[in-house]
C-alpha cells in the first residue's frame, strides 16, 4: 500500500493516473479518494481540486450509466474532509465534519437519485421475500419489514460518510509513512471530542432516531465521529497495555459482527469526553499491571 503513496507523489501526472484510475471503479476507488486526499494533505487544496475535477469524468460516467452516485460521492466527501483537515490540522474537527458528508450524500440520493432507490429497494424486496420463504419451511409465515427510500438513502449516506473517513485515515496514514513514520498512530489514538460536542451529537442522534425507524438510518450518521473515537480509545488502551494487533483483529471481528458492542463503542466516547481517559492512565502509580508499551 505503501507503495501506490510513493508513486502517487513522485509527480503530478502519477498521481492524476492513480485517481482517474479507479474513480471510474466501484471497488478500487477509495483508492483514488485516499490519493486524492494525499495530495491535497501534501500538496494544498488546489492540486486536490484538479485532481478532483479530472476524476469527475470516469465517477460521473459511473453514475449517469448506473445511477450509482458512490464514486462521486466518496472522491467528493474525501476532498472536502481532506481540505477540511489540511486547513485546520485538526482530526476530530474533520472526522466531525462526515456528518455533514453523510446527510448531504443522502439528501442528494433523495433528490437526483429515486430511480437507483427504486431499484435498491426492488433488490431487498426480493432478497428478503426468498429469506421469508426458507424461515417459513418448518412452520408459521414469517413477515419481515421492507426498507424503504428513506432508509436506503440514510443508509447510503452513513456509508458514504464512513468511507470518506476510512479513506482520509489511509491518506493521512500514508502521509505518516513517507515523511513522518509513526505520526499517523499518535494521532489517532488521541482522536477525542469535547463533552459539548461528544453529548450534542449523542442527542442529535437520539433526536433524529425518536423520529420513527425509517429515520434510524439517518441517526448512524450522527454517530459516526463517536464511533471511530471509541475505536481511537481502544487503539490507545491496547497501546498503553502492550497488547499487540491479534487482540486488535478479535475485537474488530466481534465489533463488526455484534451491534451491542458497537454501540458501547460509542458510549465509551461519550464518558472518555468527559473523564479522559488517556490522562488518568498516564498518571504515575495508576494501572500498575499494564504491558510493556
Amino acid at each position: 500500500m505503501k507503495a501506490i503513496a510513493e508513486f502517487a507523489m513522485r509527480g503530478r501526472f502519477q498521481a492524476l493516473l492513480l485517481t482517474v484510475g479507479g474513480a471510474g471503479s466501484i471497488l478500487f476507488c477509495w483508492i483514488s479518494a485516499a490519493v486524492l486526499a494525499l495530495v491535497t494533505l501534501r500538496k494544498g487544496a488546489g492540486m486536490g481540486a484538479q485532481l478532483w475535477f479530472w476524476a469527475l469524468l470516469p465517477s460521473g460516467a459511473v453514475w449517469y450509466t448506473s445511477g450509482d452516485s458512490g464514486p462521486l460521492t466518496l472522491l467528493t466527501g474525501t476532498l472536502v474532509l481532506a481540505m477540511v483537515l489540511r486547513a485546520t490540522v485538526s482530526l476530530p474537527l474533520a472526522v466531525l465534519s462526515s456528518v455533514a458528508i453523510g446527510a448531504l450524500s443522502g439528501l442528494a440520493m433523495l433528490t437526483l437519485g429515486q430511480h437507483y432507490l427504486d431499484q435498491m429497494v426492488s433488490v431487498f424486496g426480493e432478497f428478503l421475500a426468498q429469506l421469508e420463504q426458507n424461515l417459513a419451511q418448518g412452520g408459521e409465515a414469517v413477515q419481515l419489514p421492507r426498507p424503504t427510500n428513506l432508509q436506503i438513502a440514510g443508509m447510503l449516506g452513513a456509508g458514504s460518510a464512513m468511507t470518506s473517513v476510512l479513506c482520509l485515515l489511509l491518506a493521512r496514514y500514508w502521509q505518516a509513512a513517507l515523511y513522518n513514520p509513526g505520526g499517523f498512530g499518535d494521532e489517532f489514538r488521541a482522536l477525542r471530542f469535547t463533552p459539548a460536542v461528544a453529548t450534542g451529537t449523542a442527542l442529535a442522534a437520539a433526536a433524529v432516531s425518536a423520529l420513527g425507524a425509517e429515520f434510524r438510518t439517518w441517526a448512524v450518521i450522527c454517530m459516526l465521529p463517536l464511533s471511530f473515537a471509541g475505536l481511537a480509545l481502544v487503539h490507545a488502551r491496547a497501546r498503553y497495555r502492550g497488547q499487540g494487533t491479534g487482540w486488535l483483529v478479535a475485537f474488530y471481528a466481534i465489533w463488526i459482527i455484534f451491534d451491542p458492542i458497537k454501540l458501547m463503542v460509542v458510549f465509551v466516547a461519550i464518558a472518555d469526553s468527559w473523564f479522559d481517559f488517556r490522562q488518568r492512565w498516564a498518571k504515575p502509580g495508576k494501572d500498575l499491571d499494564r504491558g510493556e508499551d
